[in-house]
């Protein structure tokens, strides 16, 4: 895959720039992504903000070209944690992932992904694309004042990072994970997602808005979809946060 960034100082939210020059027509063509400096109006799951001052946090989103369906994009989600965990990983950072689209440090959350498929009929092409959220520079103060535990590399490692460095060190593992996805889908990352998940039959809590699940993890299904033992059954979970 071939690269192609594009940096702003300043962008509401890279997904929604992106996401609209696609619904235009702009010929955007596998490896586009789209960074900024500074974001000001960036979601994640279930609508939650993802906000960061200027040079504090990578944000970026990334263009796959695919006609993979819907049910194949949290497994790309989930190539692209795999990829932002190795990254951390040669920093000396020891990083976990959290079904579906977290990874964590001692439980704290240092990056988030969120992607949406796209598709258009004027000039047809579809994908996917890819959201990322990382925080680099982020200060223990910045991180306190969050509302969940959360950490950034300059806390783990106490040496600020320029975000194109890291947004660099992150593409030939990018490269490598989406093109284990393209092979094969989940199957081709069960593995590799499964060691950093967490042992099989550890207890789990699953929330989805009101309803909320409770059962261990059994495993994960074909397209990465979480496997819940409850007293009923196996349930098979597409989304939710987990506890």
């Amino acid at each position: 895959m071939k690269f192609k960034i594009e940096w702003f100082d300043k962008l509401a939210s890279t997904n929604a720039l992106m996401r609209e020059r696609f619904g235009q027509g702009s010929d955007i063509e596998s490896g586009h992504i789209v960074a900024a400096h500074e974001q000001t109006a960036g979601r994640g799951r279930q609508d939650r903000k993802w906000l960061s001052t200027a040079g504090t946090n990578l944000c970026f989103s990334l263009f796959v070209q695919t006609k993979a369906e819907l049910m194949d994009v949290p497994a790309l989600t989930m190539a692209a944690a795999l990829a932002v965990a190795e990254m951390l990983g040669r920093k000396n950072i020891d990083a976990t992932l959290k079904w579906p689209n977290d990874v964590l440090v001692d439980g704290r959350k240092i990056c988030g992904i969120l992607s949406e498929r796209v598709e258009r009929t004027s000039a047809p092409k579809t994908g996917i694309i890819v959201g990322i959220g990382l925080n680099v520079n982020m200060s223990s103060e910045e991180a306190g004042a969050i509302d969940r535990p959360a950490t950034s590399i300059l806390i783990e490692t106490g040496q600020a990072t320029d975000l194109s460095h890291t947004l660099d060190d992150l593409f030939p593992l990018l490269e490598y994970w989406i093109g284990e996805w393209e092979k094969g889908g989940f199957s081709s990352l069960r593995t590799a997602w499964t060691e950093r998940t967490g042992s099989l039959g550890k207890p789990l809590t699953v929330h989805d808005g009101d309803i909320k699940k409770t059962g261990t993890l059994a495993g994960f299904g074909n397209h990465g979809e979480l496997l819940l033992q409850t007293t009923d059954g196996i349930e098979t979970i597409w989304a939710g946060d987990i506890s």
